[in-house]
């Protein structure tokens, strides 16, 4: 009977294959606001706070049906713009076309906080079209 045989640098590379198949296959697709999508008058705060936690390589996928006004998905760089709904430095990840039909997705790639806003109309300030997201790692 043959034996098989690993040297260390076998295991090791088998051991973090494992690891990052398994972090690959525990990831986790979210549509923002669930059955609500992304939508005026929703509150999003809320439902982050509510659905939390998050881990990297989860996906968010930002989408709404036929509204009126449309709707955008922008990162803005810090909490103070998040708090006062400024974009004047923010970045626009998906406009209004992109976030109709199967929407927008964007991963999370980085332990870092994240801050979604809607950039149309008074979505944010007044829409409550406005999340914050801190994604983990998984252990």
């Amino acid at each position: 009977m043959a034996s098989i045989g690993f040297n260390a640098q076998q295991i090791i590379l088998l051991v973090a294959l494992g690891a990052s198949l398994l972090t690959v296959t525990r990831a986790a697709t979210v549509i923002v606001g669930g059955s609500e999508n992304w939508r005026y008058g929703y509150n999003y705060t809320e439902w982050a706070a509510n659905t939390a936690p998050f881990y990297f390589h989860d996906t968010l996928v930002f989408k709404y049906e036929n509204s009126t006004p449309p709707h955008s998905v922008y990162l803005l760089p810090n909490l103070w713009s998040y708090s006062t709904c400024d974009f004047s430095k923010a970045k626009l990840l998906a406009n209004p076309t992109q976030v109709k039909g199967d929407g927008f997705e964007f991963v999370l790639n980085q332990w870092r906080v994240f801050y979604f806003a809607s950039g149309e109309a008074n979505d944010c300030k007044e829409g409550l079209m406005k999340m914050v997201i801190v994604p983990w790692p998984r252990f």
